[in-house]
């Protein structure tokens, strides 16, 4: 085997169908698809890492760059993929190479101050300073109980079916403004607009191709849309049995909001539906008649790290005034350890290096955990993950580190 951490390099152009092969037999995937022959638009060959066993790939990585929502402001993140190492070079620190590498030059180069990816496995990433830091939802239900409460306001706006040129006029826009509002949001550019709403046959998994909605309000303005699919099915006794899948659901106002669903909620020949991207604390349940309807199973969704917690904390808002020291271990990127005076409120935030003693102490998963808003540092102190030194500090962190908006991404990479 090859001395793994400087025979990390980027893939080129001719090596791309190599890496893709390589990458999906690891995921236990056929490499098919639009990227086999050429990587997406949205990839930058110049951040992946490769690593070659003779003409073999054996293991892969690479870095998207986002612009992820944090509390009260957006932030450049970091949004690792690709990450596979081959059986046979596993447990021999290949894996440690890769994420240290990538962390070290995110730090040196002083570029995104947070880094953010999607777990294959949940029990990996941790040790390298990754935290679950938004869920989704995962809901389904029965059509004959999803039904809206009757005094919720559906306005007087118009839900339409459009084709992909108008869909896409009228959604980056809503899309770009609700975005900024939602902690772990990500932008989408043209590009990420492309990859989203392709739409190969071969991917459709026996569903219909992807179905476009449209609200305007009254004015003719575009206040939300929808996007979802059908799997068509009929029982042994010719009943309708199909399934109605919920792509994303996304609206400036709540009566769009409630539009939507109302549309989405009386398709025909559907039994049941299921969002299995929804935000863990969508708005939907509580326009239902039967909450009981909605059947939940929240996982992880996106997973964060801070690379820099200095510039990391300084970027985000606090709705509640701190004024406290943290003390942060770090064991896998020492630059982060040490003593952080965290100063903030709803109109900006300073983070800095200081002497003085810690009012709370916690290693690097908890503090990422509770970046985005989504995690209580109450909780993480209830399970043995945060130390308060000053009594009242975990209140009071606890209170600055929360956000109004429960973090959510809709957006795997």
């Amino acid at each position: 085997m090859p001395d793994c951490p400087h025979s990390l390099r980027p893939v080129t152009a001719a090596e791309w169908p190599r890496f893709f092969r390589a990458m999906s037999a690891v995921f236990g995937e056929e490499a098919t698809g639009p990227y086999l022959d050429e990587p997406s638009a949205v990839a930058d060959l110049d951040r992946t890492l490769c690593l070659f066993d003779g003409e073999r790939v054996a293991a892969t990585a690479g870095i998207y760059s986002l612009e992820m929502s944090v509390p009260g402001a957006v932030v450049p993140t970091a949004g690792v993929t690709w990450i596979t190492v081959s059986p046979t070079h596993r447990r021999q620190g290949v894996l440690t190479a890769i994420m240290r590498r990538q962390l070290t030059e995110l730090h040196e180069q002083e570029r995104e101050p947070v880094a953010a990816l999607w777990a294959a496995e949940s029990s990996i990433y941790g040790r390298f300073g990754y935290a679950s830091a938004t869920w989704r939802g995962g809901w389904h239900g029965p059509t004959e109980r999803l039904r809206l409460r009757p005094d919720v306001d559906c306005g007087t706006g118009t839900v339409r079916l459009v084709d992909l040129e108008e869909f896409r006029a009228g959604a980056t826009g809503v899309h770009d403004q609700v975005r900024r509002f939602v902690p772990g949001n990500l932008a989408r550019d043209d590009r990420w607009w492309d990859r989203r709403l392709r739409d190969d046959p071969e991917q459709r998994n026996g569903a219909t191709a992807r179905q476009l909605l449209l609200h305007t309000g009254a004015d003719g303005t575009v206040t939300g849309y929808a996007s979802y699919r059908v799997t068509s099915a009929w029982t042994d006794t010719s009943e309708p049995d199909g399934t109605l899948t919920v792509e994303e659901v996304r609206a400036l106002t709540p009566t769009a909001y409630a539009a939507l669903w109302r549309f989405l909620l009386a398709i025909d020949l559907v039994r049941t539906v299921r969002a299995p991207m929804a935000s863990a604390d969508d708005p939907l349940r509580h326009l239902l008649a039967d909450q009981r309807a909605l059947h939940a199973a929240p996982v992880d969704a996106l997973w964060v790290r801070l690379v820099d917690v200095g510039r990391a904390l300084s970027a985000r808002r606090y709705p509640a005034r701190i004024d406290l020291v943290i003390e942060v271990r770090d064991r896998f990127c020492d630059w982060n350890d040490g003593r952080w005076h965290v100063w903030g409120h709803p109109a900006g935030a300073y983070c800095d290096r200081t002497d003085r003693d810690p009012d709370l102490v916690l290693d690097v998963e908890a503090l990422s955990a509770a970046y985005l808003g989504g995690v209580s540092l109450a909780t993480l102190q209830a399970a043995g993950r945060v130390t308060e030194v000053s009594p009242g500090a975990v209140t009071a962190a606890s209170t600055a580190f929360a956000w109004p908006v429960t973090p959510w991404c809709p957006d795997e990479f």
